[in-house]
């Protein structure tokens, strides 16, 4: 059965309890089911950088949707959870987000759909809770701990659970 791993965050309201819901919707135990998950990191804003801080954590699950099923499936939740990608900013603050990062070592690159996720191994909010998970995961010929190794990972920190 095919892998997957899968980056949440958001910055609005009570953001932990918001992943923590969405990691429970999301990862069903049956067409999801949960491998891995990080900690919960504190990140500076990306992007759009007038905006509090995120909070960041990644998934490794397995999972029996073809990747457009578990697109559906993230939007879903992200739409349950307060999420209206339609009218939100691009980069700004956001209740939930839930983004395939990986799935097996498949390369998808459509409209609406790229996988692996694109400049991912520029961002130490994905990175840095990748390499808690998923280290030996191989990115464009790189593991992700080599990755991590690269970027400047300041304003990481992991929160206490």
């Amino acid at each position: 059965m095919p892998q997957a791993l899968i980056g949440l965050g958001g910055n609005v309201g009570d953001v932990r309890a918001t992943l923590a819901k969405a990691v429970a919707a999301f990862c069903d135990g049956e067409a999801v089911r949960l491998l891995a998950r990080s900690s919960d990191y504190e990140t500076p804003p990306w992007g759009v950088t007038d905006q509090p801080p995120f909070v960041n954590l990644a998934l490794r699950v397995q999972t029996e949707l073809a990747p457009r099923d578990l697109l559906k499936r993230a939007l879903g939740v992200e739409a349950g959870l307060g999420r209206d990608r339609a009218t939100g900013r691009r980069w700004g603050p956001r209740p939930v987000d839930i983004d395939i990062l990986a799935y097996d070592d498949i390369r998808l690159d459509e409209p609406d759909l790229h996988i692996p996720h694109p400049r991912m191994t520029e961002r130490a909010f994905v990175l840095v809770p990748l390499a808690e998970i998923a280290p030996d995961w191989v990115l464009e010929g790189r593991t992700i701990a080599e990755w991590v190794g690269d970027i400047d990972a300041a304003g990481v920190r992991r929160l206490v659970d």
